[in-house]
């Protein structure tokens, strides 16, 4: 199986920005620590531009899609048509709990097109999409 992660912007800055919402762990090593770990294939692919997110997701080949969007999952019309006109199968993740969040956080323009949605749980939220996507192998 293989599943494909997608994180959006900022997203780079994990480990450093707002540890006390994010954690104080880089996506790489968090990472290279879940490669490990899992009995799936994963891949992994990071930006800060909208377009190479689009761009990711119309090229993957893969079982699943993990996504966290980052701002662009409140904003971005042109993601969440990507993400409802592929075929591969898309999770939103969000480390943190965006209904606990600011208000503009509270609406996503994913979920309605998103298979699933996991947020709050940390970085766990990719392990759980993983999970997810384990026990409801095509």
């Amino acid at each position: 199986m293989k599943i494909l992660i997608v994180n959006g912007p900022n997203l780079n800055l994990l480990g450093t920005r707002e540890p006390q919402i994010y954690g104080n762990q880089s996506f790489e090593d968090y990472f290279n620590a879940l490669k490990m770990e899992s009995n799936v294939d994963l891949t992994y692919f990071q930006s800060n531009i909208e377009g190479e997110l689009i761009n990711c997701l119309q090229e993957a080949d893969h079982d699943g899609i993990i996504l966290n969007a980052g701002g662009y999952t409140h904003t971005s019309v042109a993601l969440r048509d990507c993400v409802a006109s592929i075929k591969v199968p898309v999770v939103e993740v969000h480390i943190s709990n965006i209904t606990k969040r600011e208000e503009f956080r509270h609406t996503s323009l994913i979920s309605p097109v998103a298979v699933g949605c996991i947020f709050g749980f940390g970085l766990k939220s990719y392990e759980l999409a993983i999970h997810f996507f384990e026990i409801n192998k095509r």
